[in-house]
């Protein structure tokens, strides 16, 4: 079974550009809103979506994306509401690759066959593991090859060489390049380890590298889209929506906005360059 990630990146690259990815915590505010955010998404240039399960000890992700999955656990959002959101819009956009973004303990509590199973099932295409290391990720690593599911893991500016090799071997889709060490976050500068980190990966053995952490405007996402495959961004989508003195539609027409400037940005960013290899 083809990656359904690594399939869609290989069309958008085809197109001269790298694919914008998104992110949006389940359940913020609501189960319900949180769809019509992710559509929002998709409709306004996201090529891949990840949802990120809500976590109580999220000690990777910034004040940004903590507020909204604190919103979403208050509201009762548990781990397996995910299956049935994938479901739902994949109904509505069967063309879209939907990757879950979680800390490995939900996964272990729900059972990794079982979650893998469930994943498949809604047409989800696979998981990216936050705090998950390859070396401990067999029981992850086969149910995920037994159900044909994308395994991304996540490489930083410390990893060393013999680290990025392993990394890249274990992953299927793309390697999550962290552009800096830290939280996630808006960040004024993505800074130019990223781009080392990128070209360090490749030489690794990854075919698909993405960038996330800290991209939060066009003009960034430029800059990552001139070397990476895919750019990533969160907080700066989540962050229209925690507006609560506007009305939700309202905050969803500034995300639309939002998306549709960062993604002008991305695919611009190849300029006239050769097409990527």
């Amino acid at each position: 079974m083809a990656s359904q990630v690594a399939s869609k990146l290989d069309e958008v690259l085809a197109e001269g550009r790298p694919a914008l990815v998104g992110y949006l915590p389940l359940g913020f505010p609501t189960l319900e809103k949180s769809v019509e955010a992710i559509t929002t998404l998709i409709d306004n240039g996201v090529d891949i979506v990840e949802i990120g399960i809500p976590y109580t000890d999220p000690v990777m992700d910034g004040p940004v994306i903590q507020a909204a999955a604190q919103t979403a656990l208050d509201n009762g959002t548990r781990p397996k509401d995910v299956f049935h959101i994938i479901q739902q819009i994949k109904q509505t956009h069967p063309a879209t690759p939907i990757l879950v973004m979680t800390y490995y303990n939900p996964v272990l509590r729900y059972g990794v066959d079982k979650f893998a199973e469930e994943l498949a099932q809604a047409g989800g295409a696979g998981l990216i593991t936050a705090d998950l290391v390859p070396e401990q990720a067999g029981e992850w690593i086969a149910a995920a090859d037994k159900y044909g599911l994308d395994k991304v893991f996540l490489v930083a500016p410390s990893t060393p060489p013999e680290r990025l090799k392993l990394v890249s071997e274990a992953a299927r889709g793309f390697v999550y390049a962290a552009s800096t060490m830290g939280v996630t976050g808006v960040r004024a500068e993505v800074g130019n380890a990223a781009e080392k980190l990128v070209y360090q990966t490749r030489k690794a053995g990854a075919k698909h590298v993405c960038v996330g952490l800290g991209v939060s405007n066009a003009e960034q996402a430029k800059e990552v889209g001139k070397y990476a495959d895919g750019v990533i961004v969160g907080s700066a989508f989540v962050k229209p929506l925690l507006n609560e003195s506007q009305p939700w539609e309202q905050r969803l027409k500034t995300l639309s906005e939002i998306v549709k400037q960062i993604a002008a940005g991305v695919a611009n960013s190849r300029g006239t360059l050769a097409k990527p290899h």
